[in-house]
C-alpha cells in the first residue's frame, strides 16, 4: 500500500526481456537495506517487487500481466520513473490509498499551463467514468492527485509546482500514456452497487 506521494524518481537504465520475463534496472537516489529485497516498490503507479540492489541501482521482476496494464509495453533506457516504497503503519498519509495496481492506461490530450500550475487532459473511456469524481482521488503514474473537473471523454487534474518537481509528470507531453489507478473505494464501492 502507497500513498502516492512521490519524493523520489529514478532512470531505467536497463531493460532486459527473455521469454514472458521481464527485469527493469533503475539508478536512483533511494536507499534500500538487504532486508527490503522482495518487497513492493511503486514505479511509476505499477506495485513491483525489489529483486535486488547495488548502491544506486535497483532491480524489478514486471509479470506479463504488469506489462500488459501499464506504459511500461512502451518503456525504454532513460525513461523517467516515479519510485515510492510502501507506507509503514501509523505512518502519515498525505494522498490517499494507493495500491499500485494499475486499471487501464490513458492518454493525455492535452496540458494548459496557467501560472505555476499544469491543468492536465487525460482521456477517459465510457466504461470508467463511473470511477471519477470530480474533486476525487486518482492517481496517474503513482502520483496521488485530485480529479478538478470532469469532460465528455476525459478528465482533468491540477498539477501544482512541488508535485512537478518531484515526479516525472514534469515529462509529459500530449499524446504520451499513463497508468491511472482509480480510487480504490470507489471501486469496491462501484462493485458492491452492481
Amino acid at each position: 500500500m502507497f500513498n502516492g506521494i512521490i519524493k523520489n524518481t529514478g532512470k531505467i537504465i536497463s531493460i532486459k526481456k527473455k521469454h514472458n520475463n521481464c527485469t527493469f534496472s533503475i539508478f536512483s537516489k533511494m536507499k534500500f537495506s538487504r532486508n527490503e529485497i522482495g518487497s513492493s516498490i511503486s514505479c511509476s503507479g505499477a506495485c513491483l517487487t525489489l529483486v535486488g540492489f547495488s548502491k544506486s541501482v535497483s532491480k524489478y521482476y514486471l509479470s506479463n500481466e504488469t506489462i500488459n496494464r501499464t506504459n511500461f509495453k512502451n518503456s525504454r533506457k532513460k525513461d523517467l520513473i516515479n519510485l515510492e516504497k510502501s507506507i509503514k503503519y501509523g505512518a502519515r498519509i498525505s494522498g490517499h490509498f494507493v495500491q499500485g495496481h494499475v486499471d487501464t492506461t490513458c492518454i493525455v490530450n492535452k496540458i494548459n499551463i496557467i501560472g505555476k500550475s499544469w491543468f492536465i487532459h487525460i482521456s477517459l473511456l465510457k466504461k470508467h467514468r463511473r470511477f471519477v469524481v470530480e474533486k476525487g482521488s486518482i492517481a496517474i503514474n503513482g502520483v496521488s492527485l485530485t480529479i478538478s473537473n470532469i469532460f465528455k471523454k476525459e478528465f482533468q487534474i491540477v498539477v501544482i509546482p512541488q508535485t512537478l518537481k518531484y515526479t516525472n509528470l514534469i515529462s509529459l507531453k500530449k499524446k504520451d500514456v499513463v497508468n491511472v489507478e482509480f480510487d480504490m473505494f470507489g471501486k469496491y464501492i462501484n462493485n458492491s452497487l452492481k
